[in-house]
């Protein structure tokens, strides 16, 4: 990895209007999660509800689309890309740079708005908050590898992330059985269980096990960064007079 690039792409992403964006969303779960805890006095059963359809099923992909998308489309889309792929650099270093600091960014901030949440709708002694900060850190990790691997791979990625996190993770996932086994959200929610005494009568229900979810995760995790530093390498590098 490259310090230089990791630097600009922090850069990027904290002074774009992404971050902003990711503020609001932010404050959006924090609204909702008030208003839970104000409708249902701090029930812990609603709190779990809404951390994990409408923060993890909802929110944490879109942000992670944000954050994956950001540290590189841009630079795609309006050509600049191709100055930093013709210094004497390798692209699997300019790939592993910019995710990492995208994953970095995509995990503070995801938990933090997840654990906040947890608190603020009503917890279980830190106990829920910890569960779901736990999956949303796994969750986010994959996510951003998936979602920066698109925005190399294709030249729509905000339109296919969009359809992918809201149509796929948002509701088949947490709808139609059949699909809630290929979910990095179900994967996410597997090791959650093992850290709530009673997941069951909560709803934080994984249709995978430990085991199974966690391997998929790398899996996935690591699909998507194989197939993004492939594809950067064979991006053509066209400097114009």
């Amino acid at each position: 990895m490259n310090i230089v690039v990791m630097r600009l792409a922090l850069r990027s992403l904290l002074g774009s209007r992404r971050s902003w964006i990711l503020v609001g969303l932010a404050v959006l779960l924090f609204g909702v999660a008030g208003l839970t805890r104000w409708g249902s006095g701090g029930d812990i059963h609603s709190s779990a509800s809404l951390v994990m359809n409408f923060g993890l099923g909802t929110l944490v992909p879109v942000m992670c689309l944000l954050i994956g998308t950001g540290v590189i489309a841009p630079e795609i889309e309006d050509g600049s890309i191709v100055y930093l792929l013709a210094k004497p650099l390798s692209r699997r270093a300019i790939a592993l740079s910019k995710l990492s600091v995208a994953t970095l960014v995509a995990v503070v901030s995801t938990v933090a708005s997840i654990a906040i949440a947890c608190l603020i709708a009503g917890d279980e002694h830190g106990r829920l908050a910890l569960a779901m900060s736990g999956a949303t850190a796994l969750a986010a990790v994959a996510y951003t590898a998936v979602f920066f691997a698109i925005a190399i791979l294709t030249r729509n990625p905000i339109i296919i992330g969009l359809i992918y996190a809201l149509l796929w993770e948002g509701v088949l996932a947490g709808y139609v059985p059949g699909v809630r086994a290929v979910s990095i959200r179900q994967w996410a929610l597997a090791p959650a269980e093992q850290l709530l005494t009673d997941p069951g009568a909560l709803g934080v229900k994984s249709e995978v096990g430990v085991a199974v979810g966690l391997l998929m995760l790398a899996l996935a995790t690591a699909g998507a960064i194989v197939a993004a530093t492939w594809r950067l390498a064979r991006l053509p590098v066209r400097v114009s007079d």
